[in-house]
C-alpha cells in the first residue's frame, strides 16, 4: 500500500514537469520544421497550387522564389509567384507550416506538404497520414484549439505567419 501511495505521489509530481517540456513555452530558439533547405517554406511545394484546379500540390522552382517574413516560397511559374506576392496570407500554410493537429495539442511538429487540407480557404498541413486521419475527424475543433495555442507560441519559434 505504501508503494502505491509513493508511486501516485511521484506520478503527480513528475507528470506536470514532463508535460512542461512539451508546451509551447519550451521553445526558446527558432524552430523551422517541415521545410527543406533551412528557410524554404512548404518543403519547396508551390503554396498557390493547393488552391487551384484539383488542389494537388506541385513542386516549386527556385527561379520563381519569393521571400516573405524570412521564409522562401517556391512556385511552379511566374503567375503563381505574382499571386502570392499580391496576397501572401491567402496562400501561406497555417501555423507556419507546422502540423495543425500537433498545434491543437500545443506543440510544434513538422507539416508534411502531402498531408494537407484546405478548410475555409486556408491551407493546413499535418505530420503524416495517420495524424491527418485523426485531424479530419474534428477539423473545426482542432482548428479552434490550434488557434489558441498558436497565439502563445513565441514569435521566435514560428516559421511564417
Amino acid at each position: 500500500m505504501k508503494n502505491q501511495a509513493l508511486f501516485a505521489l511521484l506520478a503527480a509530481v513528475i507528470a506536470p514537469l514532463s508535460f512542461a517540456a512539451f508546451t509551447p513555452h519550451a521553445y526558446a530558439a527558432p524552430v523551422y520544421v517541415g521545410v527543406e533547405g533551412g528557410n524554404v517554406a512548404v518543403s519547396g511545394y508551390d503554396a498557390v497550387s493547393y488552391f487551384e484546379g484539383d488542389g494537388v500540390p506541385v513542386k516549386g522552382d527556385e527561379q520563381y522564389a519569393v521571400e516573405h517574413d524570412g521564409a522562401v516560397y517556391r512556385f511552379a511559374n511566374a503567375g503563381h509567384a505574382a499571386r502570392f506576392k499580391a496576397d501572401p496570407a491567402a496562400y501561406m500554410p497555417q501555423y507556419g507550416g507546422h502540423c495543425a493537429w500537433a498545434m491543437s495539442r500545443g506543440y510544434l511538429a513538422p507539416g508534411d506538404p502531402m498531408q494537407y487540407a484546405v478548410v475555409g480557404g486556408k491551407l493546413y498541413l499535418n505530420f503524416n497520414a495517420e495524424v491527418k486521419a485523426k485531424w479530419d475527424q474534428d477539423r473545426a475543433g482542432f482548428i479552434a484549439a490550434a488557434e489558441k495555442n498558436w497565439a502563445v507560441i513565441p514569435a521566435d519559434a514560428k516559421f511564417g505567419g
